[in-house]
């Protein structure tokens, strides 16, 4: 919806907003937001909010510090769960820096520029996230533990307070006009899905953090707590971030659709794919961007291990689904919710654009369970693993001239530090599993 700032004026007067959130991101995903109230808003909107950049993790230098926010008004949603003499709206925020140009290290411009790069082809990036979280228990002291608060499995219908929370987190979406397509639980204890619906990928990802912001105060309101933490309990599934994807034309044809082409996919459609998996160990480290990510992509548990498409395989790193025409998509399975889903999206846009640039074919789709091949099988069929661990996929990162492009040079820097330190402390930290099997034999 396409919001003016004269519109988000009078809606708010209207509805009684009394203070303005203005959200954006650090590098890493987490929500970041200053609060001001509704009588600085159109002032804001105007000039924009002064903030100290050196305080944002992989922001700015001290020397360079001085940045503004710049609300932007499509954004503008009212918080549903606030009212009365606290009732708040939110905005998603673009970054400048003190020269008032677009701050480089902003996650959500690298996004843009890449939106704009399929734009020069005639085509708008759509994305349609399933976001997977746990609903944990907090202990005497408020502090989240991993004990889950149910011992659902996928689909279950539970009729507890989990289920209870997830449709109050539903509703309060779908309020806010993010349209939920679809809420479950998921396979593991105390986990749970939630499906937004297609939008151009800028707007797919401001709602994304919004709903992880929403997730978590609403469970955080019943004393529960919700984690976007890839694998926070041992020997269950982990969360993913399956995301839908297509180009459209301007006018809105899917250029993912040929019903002459193969699988009914177009040239366009194999080549994005094609550069999916060509460059799948270069971008993994921003698609699964924790230590804790790697956890989750091991065999058996449903989440991707090796670099293959298919079209009914979920054991694929790409899947297409069921539906042709308008409704033709790819879906990639390797993500997580951990990460952040502007720098998560670019990197899916560059790898896609630039197998159509390259025009990579993909090899062809694998209907087979991979888990279940021989090394050598896998071998024959040149079915190569994705990263093992977030140090192996920094290593790949490090080297891609397509990642260095696709984020520029302060985020494509600063992620690396950032993550480089959390993986060296990592290797570093003697866990309780070496001290329980190797201390009593050692």
């Amino acid at each position: 919806m396409t919001r003016t700032k004269t519109d988000v004026l009078q809606l708010a007067k209207r509805e009684g907003v009394k203070f303005v959130q203005l959200q954006f991101t650090d590098i890493l995903g987490a929500v970041k937001s200053v609060t001001i109230p509704i009588s600085q808003f159109s002032k804001a909107l105007d000039e924009g909010i002064f903030f100290d950049g050196s305080s944002i993790m992989g922001y700015a230098t001290i020397e360079e510090s001085d940045m503004r926010l710049r609300p932007v008004p499509e954004s503008f949603v009212i918080l549903p769960w606030t009212e009365g003499e606290l009732k708040t709206a939110r905005l998603a925020c673009e970054v400048y820096d003190h020269n008032g140009n677009r701050f480089e290290g902003d996650p959500r411009w690298a996004l843009e520029r890449m939106m704009d790069k399929a734009k020069e082809h005639g085509w708008v990036f759509y994305t349609a996230p399933e976001y997977e979280f746990f609903l944990l228990m907090r202990d005497a002291e408020g502090n989240p533990t991993t004990k889950p608060t149910d011992y659902g499995n996928y689909f279950d219908l539970m009729r507890d307070r989990g289920e209870a929370i997830r449709n109050q987190i539903v509703n309060y979406l779908n309020t806010m006009g993010l349209e939920v397509e679809a809420s479950h639980h998921e396979v593991a204890p105390g986990q749970h899905e939630i499906d937004l619906k297609y939008a151009d990928a800028l707007t797919s990802a401001d709602r994304v953090t919004l709903m992880k912001y929403t997730t978590k105060t609403i469970a955080d309101q019943h004393g529960w707590y919700a984690t976007f933490m890839p694998k926070p309990i041992y020997g269950v599934n982990g969360s993913g971030m399956h995301t839908h994807q297509s180009l459209m034309t301007q006018q809105g044809k899917n250029v993912f659709y040929d019903a002459r082409g193969p699988y009914k996919l177009s040239k366009e459609a194999l080549y994005f794919i094609g550069g999916l998996i060509h460059y799948a160990r270069e971008i993994c480290a921003v698609l699964a961007s924790s230590v804790n990510s790697y956890k989750r992509l091991v065999p058996g548990y449903e989440a991707p291990v090796y670099i293959s498409w298919a079209n009914l395989n979920r054991s694929a790193y790409i899947r297409v689904p069921a539906g042709r025409g308008q409704r033709t998509r790819i879906e990639l399975r390797n993500p997580d919710p951990a990460g952040n889903p502007y720098l998560q999206f670019a990197v899916m846009l560059a790898a896609g654009l630039k197998g159509i640039e390259e025009r990579i074919d993909p090899p062809e789709p694998i209907e087979r369970d991979i888990f279940r091949m021989s090394p050598e099988e896998r071998e024959a069929l040149k079915i190569g693993s994705l990263p093992g661990t977030l140090g192996e996929a920094l290593r790949e990162m490090k080297r891609s001239r397509l990642m260095r492009e696709a984020l520029g040079d302060h985020l494509f820097n600063h992620f690396l530090y950032i993550k480089g330190r959390e993986w060296q402390e990592f290797s570093a930290h003697v866990s309780d599993w070496e001290i329980e099997k190797l201390l009593p034999v050692l």
